[in-house]
């Protein structure tokens, strides 16, 4: 089974939300309203049966789907927030149960009957004593914690490719470096996948090991892995010279990005190192999950 653990699918009903809304974050038209800017809306995107078609010329057995936490609805009331989420997690719900197999999904910010984990928000671990109730939650039914870069504001004068590129980058590095100095001693048992590689942070564990106390050989963790999504080969590659192959799975960050790009650098390294990031790590992540 090859599974890609990042990808966004947004059901009929959450377009209608945000289609509702008047304040970010809206859908005017064809244009998705953000803090961070306005940007294309494709609905064929978010289109399902197109969307399991390009899994097949993929050659991708399931998807795992979720809220992309840089939308910023932690920032909305609490009703605007659960509305929001509420509509989503219900459409996707329907997509899932449809798919025969095909998706998987992660609920926002909870956890929810019937999803494989939890989809948060980098800044989750800025306040460990906050997020702990949800943390051991997902942890005591098994499922895992996707953590994706959340919203940021646009900067006056800064290129479109500014957030994704700085912004989203410090973000997961940040989430990363404060898990592995406070957070897993809290939870060691909790399973863990960092997005795009925790913003590149493995590429600083030369410099960490000359500016901190930290031991850098701590930094291998079995329940920390993280997804190759937006890298190519020689991103994959130093990882892989880090790490080994047993910490990373593959995600794509579909519709965000094309596939093809990071799933033929995978798929480059051979049929023994691809099996590993297509199949074997992200199957430890999706048998676990027990629902009461």
């Amino acid at each position: 089974m090859t599974v890609d653990l990042h990808q966004h699918l947004w059901p009929d009903a959450f377009v209608a939300a945000l289609r509702s809304r008047s304040a970010v974050p809206c859908l005017d038209g064809e244009t998705l309203v953000l803090d961070e800017g306005r940007f294309e809306y494709a609905s064929s995107a978010h289109d399902p049966e197109q969307r399991l078609a390009q899994l097949d010329r993929d050659e991708v057995d399931v998807a795992v789907v979720s809220l992309p936490a840089s939308l910023g609805l932690g920032a909305l009331t609490p009703d605007e927030r659960r509305g929001l989420e509420d509509a989503w997690i219900d459409g996707i719900r329907e997509l899932v149960e449809g798919a025969n197999g095909r998706l998987a999904a992660l609920a926002p910010d909870r956890v929810v009957d019937g999803f494989v984990g939890t989809s948060v928000s980098a800044e989750i671990f800025d306040d460990f004593d906050a997020s702990a109730p949800l943390l051991e939650e997902v942890s005591q039914v098994g499922g895992y914690l996707f953590v994706h870069p959340g919203p940021v504001r646009h900067r006056p004068g800064a290129p479109r490719w500014w957030a994704g590129i700085v912004e989203y980058a410090a973000g997961m590095q940040s989430a990363w470096f404060s898990w592995l100095d406070g957070g897993r001693e809290r939870l060691p048992e909790l399973r863990i996948v960092f997005a795009m590689l925790a913003g590149g942070a493995p590429f600083q564990l030369e410099r960490l090991a000359l500016r901190s106390p930290l031991d850098v050989r701590s930094m291998l963790d079995r329940n920390v892995y993280l997804d190759v999504s937006t890298h190519g080969r020689r991103a994959i590659e130093l990882c892989i010279e880090t790490f080994g192959v047993e910490q990373l799975v593959y995600g794509s960050d579909v519709p965000v990005v094309e596939a093809a790009p990071t799933l033929r650098a995978v798929r480059a390294f051979g049929d023994s190192v691809a099996h590993i990031i297509l199949h074997d790590n992200p199957e430890k992540l999706l048998r676990q999950r027990v629902d009461p």
